[in-house]
C-alpha cells in the first residue's frame, strides 16, 4: 500500500466504526501557550479531554500533521542520521471522549492491523502497564494474543498530559522486523535497538492526578491513540527505514535530479526530503522565517536543508523547487498545500537567496577556525559568531562538526549568547499555562457584546498559579467569574481592563486572558478581601473598550482593502489591536508603494463614510466558509462560529469573536501611520482611528508648517522647494568628492616617497590629514598604483576616531595578507577590522598611540616576509 492509501484506509476504517473524521489542525497550536508546535494528534482535543471544549461527537479520527523541531520536543539533530527521526510526521489517531474504552480500543487496533492491513499476527508484540491487568486480559483472553509476546512495563507505559490532570496506562503495539535486525523485545536489555519498532500507542485516560500525586478515577474515561504513518508505511512496504517508503523516495529522487546527484543513499538527500515537508507545511500554517520563536525554528530547518544541498553540489537555489513534487505526493490529502504552492515557493526562495549571501562568509570563518583548531572542540565564541554575524544556527555548525568528528563548546556558546538569549530562545515568549491549575467544569459566560457592566460570582482564585480561597488588599492574582462583560485577549484584540466591586471589596482588572473556555481576570485588590463564591459587579473601562472597538473594526476593513488592492495572496499573519492603534501583518513579497497605500486608505475611509451597519451571524463552520467568510490566522474555532459582515455589499466577511462598532461610521477616520517588513514575505501596516487619526493628521500638519518655515515655502510648493534644495546639496556633495579625489591623488604621490624597503618588499605606513573613509580608500588605490608592488597601511583621524585602510598588491598576497595586517594594527589602536587578502578596512580610538603604531608596520611585515 502506498502512504496515501494507508492514511485513507485508517480514516475510512474508523469512520465505518462511528468515528467523525476531523481535519488536521494547524501546526501552530491555537490557544495553547505550552506548545511551540503541534506535536501529537491529541493536541487539538486537549480541551475536549479536559471537559472545557465539548464536541458534537464522542468518537473522532484524524491524520494530524506534527512537527518536532523546537523547544523540549526537538528531533532536528537526528534527522538524516537515523531511520525514523523526522522534523515533520503524520500521526494517525482515533479518540473516544467518554464513549468506548480499553476493550473497543484494543479490538479496533487488532482488527485494523491484522485484517485491514494484513500484518502477520506472529510479527506483532504488545506491551501494557505493569498495573493494567484489565488490558492484559483483553489482549490474552479476548484477542487471543500469546502471553509470551506480551510485556509489562512501568514508566514507558504510563501517559500523562502534565504534572497534574488526566493520565493513565498505555498499551503499545510493536512490529518485529525479524532476527536479521539486531535488538530484543520491549522490556529486554537490548530493546532500544532496531528490531522491534513501536507502531501504535493506545492511551487509556482513566485517572485525574492532583498536585499531591493522588490519582482518582475519571467519571468519563477516554481513549487517545497514535500511529505514525511513516512507520506503518515502512512496515507495509517491506523496508526498514522510513526514508525508503514511496513518499520519501519520490522526494529524494526529485531532490537528486534537481541537484544532479547519482547516489540516492546520501544522508543529505534524506535531510532535504524531510525538511521540505516541515518547511512547506509551516508556511501553509502562517509561519515564516524569522529571528525568534517559530520563525527562527523554521529558519534553522530551512538553512540546514540548504547547507546539505550545497554539500551535495547545489550552486543555485533549489529547495523551493521541491514544493511542486511535495504537492504531487501530499496535495490530495492536504488541499491547502496545493492552494498555497506559489506562496510557499516565494517564501522559501526568498530565504534561500538571503542565506546564500551569508553562507560563503560564514564558511570562511568556520574553515579558518577549524584550520587553527588544535583540540577536537569548536570554541563557543566561534559558534556564537557564526550565529550572530552570519545567521548560522548552532544545528548547522553542529552538522559540520559532526561530519568532521568534532564537537561544540556549548557552554562557551551559551555564555556568549547571554546578551541575546531571550530573543533566540524558542519558547521564551510563550505565556504561563493556567489550564494546569483550572479545575472547573463548564465555561465563563461572556456578556460583553451587549453590555459593559454585569454581575458574576467568583468561581476560582489563583495566586502565583496556585489555587487560594481569598485575596486581600494589595494582593494580585487571577480571578474566574461564572459570567463577565470583560473580553479575554484573543484574535489579536487585547483583553479588557476595568474594575470589580462587591460588598467591602474593590479590585482593579489589569488584563483579561483566556484559558480553555474560561476568562481569567488579572486583578489587584484595591481594598477589602475577595473570596471564592463572592458576588461582584464587573465594569469594563468604557473609553478603552470603545477605542479598541474602532481599531478592531478598522482591521477588518483594512484586510479586505489589502486583498482588493494587492491581490488574493494577502492573508493575515498576525495582528494586535488595542486602544491606541492597530497593527496588521500580512503576506506580501514587496513593500507597499505610496500609491497603493493611498488607494488602500481611500477604500477603508470610503467604507467608513458609507456608515453601514456591522452585522453578526452565528452559523456552522461549513456554512460560513460557503458564505465566503475568512478565518483568521492562529484562531481556534468551534463547530458554530460568529461571522462578522462589514461595509457596503459585504466588503468584509470574516470569522471573529472580537468586539466591534455598531456602524462603520463610528470609526470616524482611518489613517495609516507605518509600513514595513517584519520577515521574508511578510509586511506590517500600523494605523490609527478616531481621535488617534485626528491627532496623527494634526502632527503631520505641524511638521509641514515647520518645514515650510525652514525652506521658505508654502504647503502648495513644499515638495518642489524640497527637491530643489536636495539637488543643490547633491551638487555640493559631488564637488566635494571631486576635490577629495584630487587631494587623494596628490597625497598618494607625496606619500609614496615615504615607503621603505624591507627584505625586498616596499612598505608604506602613513597618516593622511583630513581624509574621510572614502578618500582614504582612494589614496590607498593611488599609492598601490604608484608603487606597483607594496604593503600599505594608511590612517586618518576624524572626530576623535581613527579610520584605517590596508592594501597589498596581488604579487605579495601569498606572503602578507591585508586582513591580517588590519586585525593586528587596528587591535593595537583599540579597535578592530578585517577584509580580503588584498584590501582591508578598520578603525581605532587610541590616537596617542598612532605614530608609534605606524612605525611598527615595517617590522611586522619583515617578520612575515622572513618566514614566508
Amino acid at each position: 500500500m502506498k502512504t496515501g492509501e494507508i492514511r485513507e484506509a485508517f480514516l475510512a476504517f474508523f469512520e465505518e466504526h462511528g468515528h467523525t473524521r476531523v481535519p488536521s489542525s494547524s501546526l501552530v497550536p491555537a490557544n495553547d501557550p505550552t506548545l511551540l508546535f503541534t506535536n501529537a494528534g491529541m493536541n487539538q482535543f486537549k480541551d475536549t479531554f479536559l471537559g472545557s471544549d465539548p464536541r458534537p461527537y464522542s468518537r473522532a479520527t484524524s491524520s494530524q500533521r506534527c512537527v518536532r523541531a523546537g523547544g523540549k520536543h526537538n528531533d532536528l539533530e537526528n534527522v538524516g542520521y537515523t531511520a525514523r527521526h523526522h522534523t515533520f510526521f503524520e500521526m494517525l489517531g482515533n479518540f473516544s471522549f467518554g464513549d468506548y474504552f480499553k476493550r473497543e480500543a484494543i479490538q479496533f487496533a487488532w482488527t485494523f492491523l491484522t485484517e485491514s492491513l494484513g500484518l502477520p499476527p506472529e510479527r506483532l508484540w504488545v506491551t501494557v502497564h505493569i498495573s493494567d491487568d484489565e488490558a492484559a486480559k483483553i489482549w490474552t483472553d479476548e484477542i487471543g494474543f500469546p502471553a509470551e509476546r506480551l510485556s509489562r512495563l512501568d514508566e514507558d507505559n504510563f501517559w500523562q498530559m502534565g504534572d497534574t490532570g488526566p493520565c493513565g496506562p498505555c498499551s503499545e503495539v510493536f512490529y518485529d522486523h525479524g532476527p536479521e535486525v539486531p535488538g530484543g523485545p520491549p522490556g529486554s536489555e537490548d530493546d532500544d535497538l532496531d528490531r522491534y519498532i513501536e507502531i501504535w500507542n493506545l492511551v487509556f485516560m482513566q485517572y485525574n492526578r492532583d498536585a499531591s500525586g493522588e490519582m482518582t478515577p475519571l467519571p468519563k474515561p477516554s481513549v487517545d491513540t497514535g500511529m505514525g504513518l511513516e512507520r506503518i508505511a515502512a512496515v507495509l512496504q517491506g523496508v526498514h527505514s522510513n526514508y525508503e517508503i514511496d513518499l520519501f523516495q519520490a522526494l529524494i529522487d526529485a531532490a537528486a535530479e534537481l541537484i544532479g546527484v547519482e547516489d540516492r543513499a546520501a544522508s543529505s538527500l534524506r535531510v532535504i526530503a524531510d525538511h521540505i515537508r516541515s518547511c512547506a507545511f509551516l508556511v501553509v500554517d502562517g509561519v515564516l522565517p524569522g529571528n525568534e520563536g517559530r520563525g527562527y525554528v523554521l529558519r534553522r530547518i530551512l538553512r540546514r536543508a540548504i547547507r546539505h544541498g550545497n554539500k551535495l553540489g547545489a550552486t543555485a537555489p533549489f529547495f523551493h523547487r521541491l514544493v511542486a513534487p511535495l504537492v504531487l505526493q501530499m496535495g490530495e490529502a492536504y488541499p491547502e498545500l496545493a492552494n498555497k504552492q506559489s506562496a510557499i515557493e516565494r517564501a522559501l526562495l526568498a530565504e534561500e537567496e538571503q542565506f546564500a549571501k551569508t553562507l560563503d562568509h560564514g564558511m570562511v570563518i568556520l574553515e579558518d577556525a577549524l584550520a587553527d583548531l588544535e583540540a577536537t572542540e569548536i570554541p563557543g565564541e566561534v559558534v556564537f559568531k557564526l550565529y550572530d554575524t552570519y545567521g548560522f544556527p548552532t544545528d548547522l555548525t553542529n552538522d559540520i562538526a559532526r561530519e568532521r568528528g568534532l564537537s561544540l563548546d556549548l557552554d562557551g556558546y551559551e555564555r556568549a549568547m547571554a546578551a541575546q538569549r531571550e530573543r533566540s530562545k524558542e519558547g521564551g515568549s510563550f505565556k504561563v499555562d493556567y489550564n494546569a491549575t483550572l479545575k472547573l467544569e463548564g465555561e465563563t459566560t461572556f456578556t460583553g457584546y451587549v453590555s459593559l457592566t454585569g454581575e458574576g460570582r467568583v468561581r476560582l482564585l489563583l495566586r502565583e498559579g496556585e489555587s487560594v480561597s481569598a485575596l486581600g488588599t494589595d494582593e494580585s492574582g487571577v480571578l474566574v467569574l461564572d459570567a463577565t462583560p470583560f473580553y479575554a485577549e484573543s484574535g489579536g484584540q487585547v483583553g479588557d481592563t476595568g474594575y470589580l466591586a462587591g460588598e467591602g471589596v474593590r479590585l482593579e482588572v489589569t488584563d483579561t486572558t483566556k484559558a480553555g473556555s474560561h476568562h481569567l481576570h488579572h486583578v489587584r485588590v484595591l481594598e477589602g478581601e475577595v473570596r471564592e463564591g463572592s458576588d461582584l459587579v464587573a465594569t469594563v473601562d468604557r473609553a478603552v473598550r470603545q477605542r479598541t472597538r474602532l481599531n478592531h473594526s478598522a482591521t477588518h476593513l483594512l484586510h479586505a482593502a489589502l486583498r482588493q488592492v494587492l491581490g488574493d495572496h494577502v492573508t493575515q499573519k498576525g495582528s494586535l489591536v488595542d486602544s491606541e492603534r492597530l497593527r496588521f501583518d500580512f503576506s506580501h513579497g514587496q513593500p507597499v508603494t505610496a500609491s497603493e497605500l493611498a488607494t488602500i486608505s481611500a477604500l477603508v475611509n470610503g467604507q467608513v463614510r458609507a456608515n453601514t451597519p456591522v452585522l453578526t451571524r452565528h452559523m456552522t463552520m461549513d456554512d460560513a466558509m460557503a458564505a465566503g467568510a475568512m478565518a483568521l490566522f492562529g484562531e481556534k474555532y468551534g463547530d458554530e462560529v460568529r461571522v462578522l459582515s462589514m461595509g457596503a455589499d459585504d466588503f468584509s466577511v470574516e470569522l471573529c469573536g472580537g468586539t466591534h462598532v455598531d456602524r462603520t461610521g463610528d470609526i470616524g477616520l482611518f489613517r495609516i501611520v507605518g509600513e514595513g517588513g517584519v520577515a521574508a514575505g511578510v509586511r506590517r501596516l500600523e494605523a490609527v482611528t478616531g481621535e488617534g487619526a485626528l491627532a496623527a493628521v494634526a502632527a503631520v500638519d505641524a511638521t509641514v508648517a515647520e518645514a515650510c518655515d525652514v525652506l521658505k515655502a508654502t504647503p502648495a510648493n513644499l515638495a518642489e522647494r524640497a527637491a530643489a534644495v536636495r539637488a543643490e546639496a547633491r551638487e555640493l556633495e559631488r564637488t566635494v568628492s571631486r576635490l577629495k579625489q584630487k587631494l587623494a591623488s596628490a597625497a598618494g604621490g607625496d606619500l609614496t616617497s615615504n615607503a621603505v624597503e624591507v627584505d625586498g618588499v616596499k612598505v608604506l605606513a602613513a597618516s593622511v590629514d583630513g581624509a574621510d573613509a572614502q578618500s582614504l580608500r582612494d589614496t590607498l588605490d593611488q599609492c598601490k598604483n604608484k608603487l606597483g608592488s607594496a604593503v600599505i597601511l594608511l590612517a586618518a583621524v576624524n572626530d576623535g576616531k581613527i579610520a584605517l585602510a590596508a592594501g597589498v598588491t596581488p604579487d605579495l598576497t601569498a606572503r602578507v595578507k591585508a586582513g591580517d595586517l588590519m586585525r593586528e594594527f587596528a587591535g593595537r589602536l583599540g579597535g578592530k577590522g578585517g577584509g580580503r587578502p588584498d584590501m582591508a578596512q578598520g578603525g581605532g580610538s587610541d590616537i596617542d598611540a598612532l605614530d608609534a603604531t605606524l612605525k611598527d608596520v615595517p617590522v611586522w611585515v619583515g617578520e612575515r616576509v622572513a618566514t614566508s
